[in-house]
């Protein structure tokens, strides 16, 4: 049984490399991580993937764009 995944749903106006540069930025390190996350996933990596290698579970990767509305 496959179990396919809904979409994440992330604004396309900003590139990893400007999610990147604004979570080197970042003060709140919970913050620069979601934003590393979103960067990962941007460029084609799986919410899993992204997820793991921003030390985030891949449920937070799928919530943080609503925390992140400036984004």
């Amino acid at each position: 049984m496959e179990i396919s995944m809904a979409a994440l749903r992330i604004r396309q106006d900003y590139s990893p490399s400007d999610l990147r540069t604004r979570a080197a930025r970042e003060k709140d390190c919970r913050a620069a991580l979601r934003l590393l996350a979103i960067a990962n996933a941007l460029e084609g990596m799986t919410r899993a993937e992204a997820a793991r290698l921003a030390g985030m579970e891949r449920q937070a990767l799928h919530d943080a764009p609503e925390k992140e509305e400036s984004i």
